[in-house]
């Protein structure tokens, strides 16, 4: 992993290079939407047609997970998730801030804590969606279907969704910056040789990063929304 400078407030660490990250996510994310959203007209046009057609994507993977209805309570959560998600998994590719051999500008998911962080975030989701429609007692009982001795291995399964859920993003982003930090090394180490093989090279796999960003990003948010209609799902 990249070396990053870290801090001590309440006896908790922080990562600096995370946190800034994080913040021109948000940023670009919430300056994208604002741009998108100023004068709403009811025949859109432009930008608000990209706006829309980006939320009705993402109300599509609700729509297709989970219950129907489902899209008032958590369509908004699925496109916030899915298009920060999405800026994350692509930073690293465009804007790499490196000082005194500190890095302080990536991809935010290629830090497996922030991965980890938003696979959290959703299984909490799930969970507290299972305990809102059935109860704290109806909850538990999930996990003793079909037969109450399956408890360990239901318990197990949520354990392995966790783990599988951000490991994935996080693999995935990891590995291509990885190997971006290596083709861009390898450019300049012996002169124009090396560059003229690399240089195309790099806009390959560059390209082929993005996608892999965008791919990981919405198999991110319809595995959440998967995960959340099963706690929802027993109900019916």
């Amino acid at each position: 992993m990249d070396p990053t400078r870290t801090f001590q407030f309440c006896g908790l660490t922080f990562n600096v290079g995370n946190m800034i990250s994080g913040l021109i996510v948000a940023a670009i994310v919430l300056g994208f939407v604002y741009f998108c959203s100023r004068k709403i007209q009811m025949k859109p046009t432009g930008k608000q047609n990209l706006l829309e057609y980006m939320i009705d994507f993402t109300n599509g993977i609700v729509k297709s997970t989970m219950p129907s209805g489902s899209t008032k309570d958590y369509g908004l959560w699925a496109f916030t998730l899915f298009f920060f998600i999405l800026v994350s998994n692509q930073l690293g590719l465009f804007l790499h801030i490196e000082v005194g051999g500190i890095v302080y500008v990536k991809s935010p998911t290629a830090d497996p804590i922030v991965a980890m962080s938003f696979a959290l975030m959703s299984m909490l989701i799930a969970q507290f969606s299972s305990v809102q429609k059935l109860g704290y007692k109806g909850h538990f009982e999930t996990y003793l279907q079909p037969i109450p001795y399956l408890l360990p291995i239901n318990l197990m399964e949520e354990f392995t969704n966790f783990l599988t859920l951000g490991i994935r993003v996080y693999g995935n982003i990891f590995a291509g910056e990885l190997l971006a930090g290596l083709i861009a090394k390898m450019a300049f180490s012996h002169g124009i040789v090396t560059l003229a093989i690399s240089a195309p090279l790099e806009m390959a796999w560059m390209a082929f990063s993005v996608f892999i960003g965008c791919i990981q990003a919405y198999v991110f948010v319809t595995l959440s929304c998967v995960y959340v209609s099963q706690k929802l799902s027993i109900e019916e």
